[in-house]
């Protein structure tokens, strides 16, 4: 509770909004986990110092522990929208604006929050964080991209450092508890009250408040990995331009991006005139992004509501892509457990040549909704031929074999998969539940201690990789990776320094 206690004091920077209710559906299929980040930077070596004045308060190593606490939060909140289709196409989004981008050491993970508010934030050591209504008010693939650009941008400029060192303090001490306030601040709405009480949260707030001068400098580099990744960057003053508009009659209405991050006409004039330069460059904004943000629609309000929604924009012909309209509308029929009205939507994307792997899983989830695991399998089955590498499917198709207690089928598919996901926490907790119905106590317990581990929860995972040691099952050769193991993770665990 302490560190909640501390972490509350970002939300002043972060939003001023709470969480909004409302999730994508209850199915098992959602429980995405982990976004392939990287492993605790213990077991590498350390990042080479950028040699700038911010070294004096705090150096990549620093921001690297600081982002490993950020992930832990991440990885087991509520709050956070563990969607495997959505989180994985704003990580290919970030990756590759991140890609082009100046400092090629620096790592990135994105996150998405489940929030209606049109925010997004940078914290130290290269965590993204996109709130689910900066997806929906987007209107090109070009705007959305612009936005993570410019959180990019405050990364690799390291804005948060450069504060710091400017105020000459050792604050950031304290910003590993700050890490995670825009989470803690729907679940505890009284203590997040008590936080504006606190004595430091004002100074706080002013060190972390980004300077005109940041977000100018944000918007260049913003603009720069924009081009180079082949968007369109007339969508950053595009955005810009709807986030004023929507905000410009209402007293007080500014969406939280406006308020964490100064909006100017100064500002919006400056990225004009950059882009003004440019050659113009028309960008067809992807598929998946129009599926993305049907199926974050399609998961607001209440179901028939928007199913209604959907079916009148459909009837009317008020959208950009048909496909995702139909898309959007099947997934909010499920939800509402609609499922004969849901499979007919998807038989209309069929009937009109739309293959990818958002349609293929939903057919899948379909049939397991009508309780047809055998249809289900072969509906997965076929997807993984088409998209083997597909983290949904593979997610959907292990949780099938688990939900029919079929251990040695899940066992050995996760086994075939998780190569591709070395990284992912969920596939060891789903590797962990086809052990425990192969009733094989040892390497469930070790499959789990790896899932925390890639959780950034060091201390749970030497719990389980003991429990494993102590185990009555298993072989000699067994026996003797989890003691080794267990040694590591020990090791790590003494050497594991407070951020």
């Amino acid at each position: 509770m302490h560190l909640l206690r501390v972490l509350l004091l970002l939300s002043l920077c972060v939003t001023s909004h709470a969480i909004a209710e409302g999730t994508l559906s209850g199915k098992p299929y959602n429980k995405t986990i982990n976004l392939d980040t990287t492993l605790p930077s213990d077991i590498h070596a350390e990042l080479p110092e950028l040699g700038d004045v911010s070294q004096t308060v705090m150096s990549p190593r620093d921001e690297e522990r600081i982002a490993q606490q950020i992930l832990r939060e991440v990885a087991v909140s509520d709050e956070v929208l563990h969607d495997a289709e959505v989180v994985d196409y704003l990580t290919r989004l970030g990756n590759r604006l991140a890609k082009v981008s100046d400092d090629k050491q620096q790592d990135f993970h994105f996150f998405v929050v489940k929030q209606p508010s049109i925010n997004a934030f940078a914290m130290p050591g290269g965590v993204i964080g996109v709130h689910t209504g900066l997806f929906l008010a987007s209107n090109t693939e070009s705007e959305l991209a612009g936005v993570v650009g410019h959180e990019i941008g405050h990364v690799t400029q390291r804005h948060l450092a450069r504060m710091l060192a400017k105020q000459k303090t050792d604050t950031f001490k304290n910003i590993a508890g700050l890490a995670f306030a825009v989470l803690a601040a729907r679940g505890n709405p009284e203590l997040a009250n008590a936080a504006l009480t606190v004595s430091t949260a004002a100074g706080v707030q002013r060190q972390l408040d980004y300077t005109r001068a940041h977000e100018r400098e944000a918007d260049r580099v913003g603009l720069t990995v924009l081009e180079k990744a082949g968007f369109d960057p007339r969508g950053m003053p595009g955005f810009f331009n709807v986030l004023q508009r929507g905000s410009r009659f209402v007293e007080g209405s500014a969406p939280s991006f406006l308020r964490t991050h100064p909006l100017t006409s100064e500002r919006i004039s400056d990225v004009e005139n950059r882009v003004a330069n440019l050659p113009y460059k028309q960008v067809a904004s992807s598929e998946a992004y129009y599926f993305v943000k049907a199926k974050l629609r399609a998961a607001n309000g209440l179901t028939q509501k928007t199913a209604d929604q959907f079916r009148s924009n459909i009837q009317s012909g008020r959208y950009v892509d048909e496909n995702a309209e139909h898309y959007g509308l099947a997934v909010s029929l499920l939800r509402k457990n609609d499922v004969q009205g849901a499979a007919k939507e998807t038989q209309w994307l069929d009937k009109h040549g739309v293959n990818n792997a958002f349609v293929e899983n939903l057919k899948a989830r379909i049939e397991v909704a009508r309780n047809q695991p055998q249809a289900a399998a072969k509906l997965y089955q076929a997807a993984l031929k088409k998209y083997p590498t597909n983290r949904a499917l593979i997610y959907g198709y292990a949780e099938h074999f688990v939900a029919l207690n079929q251990g040695k089928a899940a066992v050995d598919f996760i086994k075939r998969k998780k190569a591709l996901f070395p990284n992912d926490a969920y596939l060891y907790e789903l590797l962990a539940k086809g052990y425990f119905i192969q009733k094989k106590d040892l390497l469930r317990f070790q499959a789990l201690g790896e899932a925390y581990y890639r959780q950034y929860n060091i201390e749970k995972a030497v719990e389980q990789m003991r429990f494993a040691t102590k185990a009555k099952d298993g072989s000699f050769y067994e026996k003797s990776i989890v003691e080794a193991r267990l040694k590591e993770l020990r090791r790590l665990q003494k050497n594991q320094k407070p951020a």
